[in-house]
């Protein structure tokens, strides 16, 4: 006989929304891991005693929480996907019949809530985190990486020179206090027309592309959308609008411990308290930071630093340099670099490299010989030696295996993958949401291994014979060695029966 299933829609009297949570569901168990209650006092100061009731600090946490777990990237979708899961709405505290606040509610009440805050619930899960056991603090990873701001290349425009004002302001009109105008050098502005003009006529040329030139860098084009969006260029990837996200990851259980937004166009040598750290990390100032907080920095050197020039020896007492032909190039001062860093300058006589048989070859067209070399070349020396040892090799491997993997889950599995606020206060924000977000996971999969431990007693004949041959210098008999052996598998058996997990783990 077939069968049909009838649907009439009716209205259940008797609905219990904690019955219908299973005790494992990942979001009953977050409920109960994590006490929310501090959020209360840590934003208490931020509402008013009057005034319609707004929207709870802990739900609004939760929600965003729910908005990084289930990898979303809109306000509204948010609301609509919470609507349609039953365990999320007993997370957040909602029944089944009420209805949930509008995406223009979290929106505001984002931009309410200062960084702070955010960080305070950071700190809260990576307090329990370390509780547990899952950070052991002595090796950290740090790495950075872009990610794709909510504005577009294509409306970027052009600074406006400093005391000017823009195109779409007139003298007679006052400026709106939203309206904000991005100044830039007048050199720079100069440098820029003067570019697109060269580049303007090699488009004239036949067989050149005819577009409109345009300089894509971040010294005078801004978004006026999101002006603290930076244009950046990873390779093999399309030049966009991102901010970069910055990771320090205990490399014990991947546990992140520190996470902040940067400018796009900066860098990755930032101050630094960690270990392990990728080659745009290679900055002076970093190694002999390190090594001033008694910190071993396993970080690759730079590949333009070589460790010796050719052809010359260095002598460290007498802090000088001698060639092949046996001149001697001692140091003479202090200098900058263009970026900033010191150096130091060697050089010898005009005398000495005019009479030198190997002046054609060693200094074509010059009067002299120079070296420049860094003012840390002891540090990165010491760098440079641990990068090609072992041990840097190993290291090398460690920090790959931990943080660029976590970046990976992150932009893939926790809505990193574009941010859906605008400015850098909004992108720090989500990043340590996101952040929280890995760590609870880790928190909840996280399974202590318990080692059991178990004395067995031998029989005291056993043992008496065993002390009887060793004090006559002999081997024991066969009969009490079989018997040792087989109680010592029983013991080995019993401690791997013991140690593996019961079955419903």
């Amino acid at each position: 006989m077939q069968g049909k299933k009838l649907f009439l829609d009716q209205e259940v009297t008797r609905f219990r929304l904690s019955e219908r949570v299973p005790l494992h569901n990942l979001y009953r168990r977050l409920a109960e891991l994590v006490d929310w209650m501090f959020l209360y006092d840590e934003t208490r100061t931020l509402y008013s005693h009057t005034g319609q009731p707004p929207l709870d600090p802990v739900f609004f946490f939760k929600l965003v929480l729910v908005d990084r777990l289930e990898n979303l990237v809109s306000d509204r979708r948010l609301v609509a996907h919470c609507a349609l899961r039953l365990d999320i709405l007993f997370f957040l505290g909602y029944e089944v019949n009420e209805e949930l606040p509008w995406h223009s509610t979290i929106s505001r009440t984002r931009q309410l809530f200062p960084a702070a805050v955010f960080e305070r619930l950071f700190d809260h899960v990576f307090a329990q985190c370390v509780a547990r056991g899952l950070v052991v603090g002595d090796t950290q990873a740090v790495d950075s990486a872009p990610v794709k701001a909510n504005a577009s290349l294509e409306a970027v425009l052009e600074k406006q020179a400093a005391g000017t004002r823009g195109p779409f302001l007139t003298t007679d009109e006052p400026v709106a206090p939203t309206a904000r105008l991005v100044t830039a050098p007048a050199h720079q502005l100069r440098n820029l027309a003067t570019h697109q003009a060269r580049l303007a006529a090699h488009s004239s040329v036949p067989g050149a592309q005819h577009e409109k030139a345009r300089l894509f860098s971040n010294k005078t084009p801004y978004s006026p959308t999101d002006p603290d969006a930076r244009i950046s260029l990873k390779p093999g990837q399309a030049r966009a609008l991102n901010y970069l996200c910055s990771l320090a990851v205990d490399t014990a259980h991947g546990v992140i411990r520190h996470v902040q937004a940067d400018l796009a166009d900066s860098r990755d040598s930032l101050p630094l308290r960690a270990l392990l750290a990728d080659a745009g990390y290679a900055n002076c100032s970093n190694y002999a930071r390190l090594e001033a907080q008694h910190l071993t920095a396993w970080i690759p050197v730079f590949g333009q630093y070589k460790a010796e020039i050719a052809g010359f020896t260095y002598d460290a007492p007498t802090d000088a340099y001698t060639c092949a032909a046996g001149k001697v190039l001692p140091f003479r001062k202090y200098d900058t670099t263009a970026d900033g860093n010191w150096s130091k300058i060697y050089w010898v006589t005009c005398q000495d490299c005019q009479q030198c048989p190997l002046k054609p070859t060693c200094v074509p067209g010059a009067k002299r010989k120079q070296l420049t070399r860094t003012l840390y070349d002891a540090p990165y020396r010491r760098a440079w030696q641990r990068q090609q040892s072992r041990c840097g090799q190993r290291m090398r491997r460690v920090r790959q295996s931990t943080v660029e993997p976590v970046f990976g889950y992150l932009i893939h599995h926790y809505g990193l993958r574009r941010l859906n606020v605008r400015g850098y206060a909004g992108a720090h924000k989500t990043m340590l949401l996101a952040a929280v977000a890995y760590n609870l996971k880790k928190l909840l999969k996280y399974r202590p291994e318990r080692q059991l431990s178990l004395a067995l007693a031998l029989p005291r004949p056993l043992l008496a014979a065993q002390a009887r041959a060793c004090r006559r210098n002999r081997p024991p008999s066969k009969a009490p060695t079989r018997a040792l052996a087989k109680q010592l598998l029983g013991l080995a058996l019993l401690n791997r029966v013991l140690q593996q997990p019961p079955p419903f783990c």
